[in-house]
């Protein structure tokens, strides 16, 4: 079997602190490999950098003068994202190599066992996924939100590797099935396990960051959730309706039980509480599944529209 060409997907956004040491490290580890036979010599990494405001594009421009074989760059004319930074580096590193392994700049995932992604794929699997064995590294708050999102995924009906983001590695054949998925609204956990092909899950202790902050807020982190939800099951939509159904069934049984005290017991009594607290609880649920409705609705607004899911600025 012929040594296999890596290609190493970093999206950037604003890794100015850490990017120049990242490099370096991820490099290293290029040469290794190369050195133990396991991949090709025209290895290369593939920095994205998904519209940094910091000098992060510049580091890499450098870093890219002192060796553009084994380093090119990527510019998105904007920030649009993650999902879409990865995308993006999956997409143009296509044709140059024949695996792609993504993770992320910071290097929290552990870049020592890209060797065991390499040694897996040899064996013949399509798709190797980095799953976290622990979470020591994240708050309790982040421990906590971030398990409730993979328990949610499952009930919601959506196949989803647990404790998985986005540290893989895909072949070629893998990547040639992604590119014919259009969507505009990007969740590639779920993609990859729809996806299907032999797979293997090696598992890694997360790493401290050491330098920079963490660019994932609690806002991207929900937004993130929401797309993985809407994008994969339609099961909050069935829960509108079984809701529906359930309110019918106990107002059924209410209009009955106040027929037979109207005109059999005879305490009926006028109160605020019995009045109020349905319109409250309907009013809710309305507004509730109102919301709901319109995030699918929203989804379907961006996918009809078209619009291009990054914009490239500069290639390296």
């Amino acid at each position: 079997m012929p040594k296999p060409t890596l290609a190493i997907i970093i999206p950037c956004f604003n890794e100015q602190e850490i990017i120049n040491r990242s490099i370096i490290k991820l490099g290293s580890i290029l040469e290794d490999l190369q050195k133990k036979q396991k991949i090709s010599s025209k290895s290369f990494l593939y920095l994205i950098n998904d519209g940094s405001r910091d000098q992060t594009w510049s580091i890499i421009k450098k870093m890219h003068q002192t060796n553009p074989k084994s380093i090119k760059g990527l510019k998105l004319s904007n920030n649009f994202g993650h999902q879409y930074a990865v995308l993006a580096g999956l997409l143009h590193a296509k044709n140059k190599a024949n695996i792609f392994l993504s993770i992320d700049a910071d290097l929290q995932d552990d870049p020592k066992i890209i060797e065991k992604f390499i040694d897996a794929y040899l064996e013949g699997n399509q798709i190797i996924y980095g799953v976290r064995r622990e979470r020591k590294t994240d708050s309790q708050f982040k421990k906590i939100t971030a398990q409730g999102f993979y328990n949610i995924m499952r009930l919601m009906g959506v196949d989803i590797i647990f404790n998985h983001a986005d540290y893989r590695l895909i072949s070629r054949q893998v990547l040639d099935e992604l590119e014919k998925f259009p969507e505009a609204n990007l969740f590639l956990r779920g993609i990859f396990p729809l996806i299907g092909f032999k797979h293997k899950i090696i598992y890694y202790n997360r790493l401290e960051r050491t330098a920079g902050i963490s660019k994932y807020s609690l806002k991207k982190m929900l937004s993130l959730a929401f797309d993985g939800i809407t994008s994969f099951s339609i099961k909050p939509l069935r829960m509108i309706t079984w809701t529906g159904f359930i309110i019918f069934f106990f107002s059924l049984i209410m209009s009955i039980w106040v027929i037979i005290d109207k005109f059999f017991i005879g305490h009926t009594v006028a109160g605020w509480a019995s009045t109020v607290l349905p319109i409250y609880l309907i009013g809710g649920i309305q507004l509730l599944s109102l919301g709901i409705i319109g995030e699918y609705i929203g989804k379907i607004y961006k996918e009809v529209k078209h619009r291009p899911r990054y914009i490239i600025e500069e290639e390296l």
